[in-house]
């Protein structure tokens, strides 16, 4: 199993970054890998939601459903799973200073033969992790009162988004 987990801080308040983060479709804005997420039904979000998420990875393009699996105080848990692969996606969000901190482990295990591609997969998740959970605090801050646009900028290691600013504290599981 890959697990890869990164912490950030943001300027946000929890409510907001929870809120935020609660739409799955939202990765497409801050995952690198991610090219297009879009809700596979209609209503409020929770626990049942469901989202079709097209990423490419490696050269690879792949597909999976992800689908909300728990809302509970500060926390969100979603699973994702195509043939080759089953995903756990956990948010923690809490107070930390006049924002939030922000904590995004993920989950892969792999099935059949995918398997043998593993290590080669661990470490492009490794650095999508880091890539992504810049790309993140950047998206949550523009969330942020008096967040000015204007100001922001963006590395170049992460080009589907270049109107960000990337920020990131990593802590490893």
């Amino acid at each position: 199993m890959i697990v890869v987990e990164r912490t950030l801080a943001t300027n946000v308040a929890p409510g907001v970054a929870l809120d935020y983060l609660s739409d799955f479709g939202n990765t497409a804005v801050w995952d690198p890998a991610v090219r297009q997420t879009t809700r596979n039904d209609a209503g409020p979000i929770a626990p049942g939601a469901s989202w079709h998420q097209t990423c490419r990875l490696l050269g690879i393009t792949t597909e999976m459903t992800y689908t909300l699996v728990e809302v509970a105080a500060g926390r969100l848990v979603f699973h994702g799973r195509n043939e080759g692969a089953t995903c756990i996606d956990t948010v923690a969000v809490r107070p930390a200073g006049t924002g939030s901190e922000v904590t995004y482990r993920i989950e892969l295990e792999m099935h059949g033969l995918a398997k043998l591609a593993g290590p080669v997969i661990r470490m492009e998740f490794e650095k999508l992790g880091t890539a992504g959970a810049g790309a993140l605090a950047a998206a949550l801050d523009q969330l942020a009162p008096g967040a000015r646009a204007a100001e922001l900028q963006f590395p170049a290691d992460v080009p589907h988004s270049p109107t960000l600013p990337a920020r990131s504290q990593e802590a490893q599981a």
